[in-house]
C-alpha cells in the first residue's frame, strides 16, 4: 500500500463530498465510510462494458479519480489507501462472499479491510470497514460479536465457521448474499486477488461477465439496477421500477447511483443501453413463458 500526496487526497474527499481533511479518529472514519458507499457505487458496469480497469492499489485510486467506480477489488483496495493515506492503521484481508444457496467459503474473490486503534487516544478497538459489498453497511463494524441496525438492514458480527480466528459479517435476510467471511491474517499487497479478478473480468462463467449490477447505498435506503430494473429499498420495503427508455436509464444512472459513464462515448453508451434492453426483452420473455408453468426467474 502507497501513499498518496496531499493534492491526491484533496481530489479523492472532493470525489466523495468531503471538503476537509479530518485527523484520523473514529468519528471521520465514519464520516469517510458513509461518503464513500453513498457516491461510489459497487458496480460491474465495466466488465459488463468491455472496459475492466487493474485492481493495483495505485489503478484502484486512479479508477476513482478519473470519475469512475468499480466492484470489492477497486472500492476497498482504494478506500484503503485513502484511510492509510490520512493516517489510519489499515489491514487487508481474504474474504469470501457466499452466495444464495451455497456454503459459507474465503476464497479471496473478495477484499476486506479492518481498521485498527489499539494504542490509539483517537478511537478504540478494531472495525470492519467494507465499502465493496453490494449491500455494504453504511458505516463501519466494530468487530466486536453484536447485532447492528442500519437502515433498511441489521447485520450480525459473528465468529467465522470457516476461518481460524476469522470473522463473518452476516447480512439482513432481506439482502442479496447471507453473509461474508473474513481471514485474520493481514496482506501486504493485492496478489492473493488478481487471477480471481482475472476469471471476473475474462470468463465466461463469471457471474458479471454479461450482467449490468450496480448497487448504490444510502443512510436509510438502498438502490440497485440490474439491467433495466431499478430497485429501492427502505423501511417501507421494496419498490421496484422499470426503465423503459434510455433517457430514464441514463438519467436514474446519473441521479441515483452517480454514474456519469465518463468512460464511454455517444455509440458506446448506445451500445451499453441496447445490451441491456435487449437482455430485458430476453428476460421479460423467460418471465412470459416460465408464468405459464409456475416457475418465474428471478429479476
Amino acid at each position: 500500500m502507497y501513499t498518496l500526496t496531499r493534492e491526491e487526497v484533496r481530489a479523492y474527499l472532493k470525489r466523495i463530498g468531503i471538503s476537509e481533511i479530518g485527523a484520523p479518529t473514529l468519528p471521520y472514519l465514519a464520516e469517510l465510510h458513509k461518503a464513500h458507499v453513498k457516491h461510489l457505487s459497487w458496480q460491474t458496469l465495466d466488465i459488463f462494458g468491455g472496459k475492466p480497469a487493474p485492481i493495483g492499489f495505485k489503478e484502484s485510486v486512479d479508477l476513482i479519480l478519473s470519475g469512475r467506480s468499480g466492484y470489492c477489488f477497486h472500492l476497498n483496495g482504494a478506500f484503503g489507501v485513502l484511510l492509510h493515506s490520512l493516517g489510519y492503521r489499515v489491514n487487508v484481508h481474504r474474504a469470501g462472499v457466499q452466495p444464495m444457496g451455497a456454503e459459507p467459503r474465503i476464497n479471496s474473490f473478495h477484499l476486506g479491510l479492518t481498521v485498527d486503534f489499539a494504542g490509539s487516544e483517537a478511537g478504540s478497538g478494531t472495525w470492519i470497514i467494507d465499502a465493496g459489498l453490494g449491500d455494504m453497511p453504511f458505516e463501519p463494524l466494530p468487530l466486536r460479536h453484536g447485532t447492528y441496525v442500519q437502515e433498511p438492514y441489521t447485520y450480525k458480527v459473528t465468529k467465522s465457521g470457516v476461518a481460524a480466528d476469522g470473522w463473518r459479517l452476516e447480512h439482513d435476510p432481506l439482502a442479496s448474499f447471507p453473509g461474508v467471511d473474513y481471514a485474520s491474517d493481514v496482506l501486504t499487497d493485492l496478489e492473493e486477488f488478481k487471477p480471481n479478478h482475472e476469471f471476473y473480468i475474462r470468463s465466461e462463467d463469471s457471474p458479471w461477465f454479461n450482467k449490468l449490477l450496480i448497487r448504490q447505498r444510502n443512510e436509510a435506503d438502498g438502490n440497485e439496477l440490474r439491467g433495466c430494473i431499478w430497485s429501492k429499498r427502505d423501511a417501507s420495503g421494496l419498490n421496484k421500477t422499470e426503465l423503459r427508455t434510455k433517457s430514464q436509464w441514463l438519467e436514474v444512472l446519473a441521479g441515483v447511483f452517480n454514474e456519469q459513464l465518463v468512460h464511454y462515448s455517444k455509440p458506446e453508451r448506445d451500445g451499453l443501453w441496447k445490451r441491456v434492453e435487449a437482455a430485458h426483452s430476453d428476460w421479460q420473455k423467460l418471465k412470459e413463458r416460465q408464468e405459464r408453468t409456475g416457475s418465474l426467474p428471478t429479476a
